[in-house]
C-alpha cells in the first residue's frame, strides 16, 4: 500500500545527474531514432531525467525497502526509477534489455551504481518479485504494430492487418504471463493506461483482484501516462 508521500534523497539525486551526464548520447541516438537521433536527445535528456525522477519520487512511497523488481525493456527512461530502487530502498532490479549495444552504453554510464541491465528477454529471469515494471512495452510501434496503433486507437479499418495482428497479440500474451507470473500477490504493478488492459485480463482469468490508481505521470520518452495497478 502507498506511505506517506516522500521524495528520493539528495545522493540518489546526485547519483542520476552523473548517470545521465555520462551517457554517450552520440552513439545512443541512432538506437533511438533511425533519424535525427542527436536532435531528440536534445530536447528528450533533460526531459527524461526530470519525469523519470517524478515518477521515482512517487513509486518511492509504493515500494518497501529490500524487495526485488523486474523491469521489461529498461532503457534511458528507467535510470531514475532504477537509481531510486538500488540505492535509496536497497532493492535487488532486474533491468532487462534485448538492445545489446544500448546495455552496453548503459551499463557503462551506470558503473559507478549498483544498476545492471541484463541483455536478457525479461521473461525468462528467474525467481519472485513485488513490482513489474511494464511501460510502453506491450503497445512497441517498432515491435508490435498492428497492435500499437489499435492500442493507441489509430488502427485504420480499411488497411488494418488483422493476419498480422494475431501473432503479435499470442506473442504479448506470452510476454506478459510469463512476467506476471513472477509477481508476488500482493503486488505491484507500473505500466501505461494503454497497456493496463493486458493485466487486467490477466487478473480476471485468475480471479486476481486488482485496483488501478487514478493519479498517472507522464512517461519520459514517449509520453504515455503511466499508472500503478495494486494486484491482490
Amino acid at each position: 500500500m502507498t506511505r506517506k508521500h516522500a521524495t528520493i534523497g539528495s545522493s540518489t539525486r546526485r547519483a542520476i545527474k552523473e548517470i545521465f551526464a555520462g551517457l554517450d548520447y552520440a552513439r545512443l541516438g541512432p538506437i533511438y531514432c533511425d533519424e535525427g537521433g542527436d536532435e531528440f536527445w536534445k530536447a528528450k535528456r533533460g526531459l527524461c531525467q526530470r519525469l523519470g525522477t517524478r515518477v521515482a519520487d512517487a513509486l518511492l512511497s509504493r515500494l518497501t525497502p529490500g524487495g526485488a523488481s523486474l523491469y521489461v525493456g529498461a532503457g534511458v527512461a528507467e535510470l531514475p526509477v532504477l537509481a531510486m530502487e538500488t540505492i535509496e530502498l536497497e532493492r535487488r532490479v532486474a533491468a532487462c534489455n534485448l538492445r545489446r549495444e544500448e546495455v552496453q552504453l548503459l551499463n557503462r554510464a551506470c558503473a559507478p551504481c549498483p544498476i545492471r541491465f541484463l541483455h536478457q528477454d525479461a521473461g525468462t529471469v528467474r525467481g519472485r518479485m513485488d513490482h513489474l515494471w511494464l511501460v510502453s512495452v506491450l503497445n512497441d510501434p517498432e515491435r508490435f504494430p498492428e497492435l500499437s496503433v489499435l492500442s493507441y486507437g489509430q488502427a485504420n479499418p480499411v488497411t488494418f492487418n488483422a493476419r498480422k495482428f494475431l501473432p503479435q497479440q499470442r506473442t504479448v500474451a506470452t510476454l506478459v504471463n510469463r512476467c506476471l507470473g513472477r509477481l508476488r500477490v500482493p503486488g505491484l504493478v507500473t505500466t501505461t493506461v494503454e497497456e493496463a488492459v493486458w493485466v487486467a485480463e490477466w487478473c480476471h482469468r485468475r480471479g486476481i483482484s486488482y485496483r488501478i490508481e487514478q493519479q498517472t505521470f507522464a512517461s519520459p520518452t514517449v509520453g504515455d501516462p503511466i499508472c500503478f495497478i495494486w494486484i491482490g
